[in-house]
């Protein structure tokens, strides 16, 4: 090992810094489109449960459901903090 020149001690560490990048990254697009995709699909979920909803108890109605679901909504982002300061952020 002594016989060889530095530059190749250079080369190797560059090249081990290369792949870890490269790896780091790939798992990185990976874990946040894997987040992105279950997100997504949730929220597909609740969508598809709150058309079924409101097919069976309103009868398709879809003013009356927008208007509660607003109301809903409002009152869910209040309770917490007993503000709407989290609509200033949309």
């Amino acid at each position: 090992m002594r016989d060889l020149p530095i530059f190749y001690f250079d080369f190797l560490k560059k090249i081990r810094y290369t792949n870890i990048m490269q790896h780091s990254g790939w798992r990185y697009l990976t874990k946040n489109l894997s987040i992105a995709i279950g997100i997504v699909l949730i929220w597909r979920g609740v969508w598809v449960m709150l058309d079924l909803l409101d097919s069976v108890l309103f009868g398709g109605n879809h003013i009356a459901t927008a208007v509660g679901g607003v109301i809903i909504g409002i009152v869910i982002l209040y309770l917490p903090e007993r503000n709407l300061d989290a609509l200033e952020r949309l």
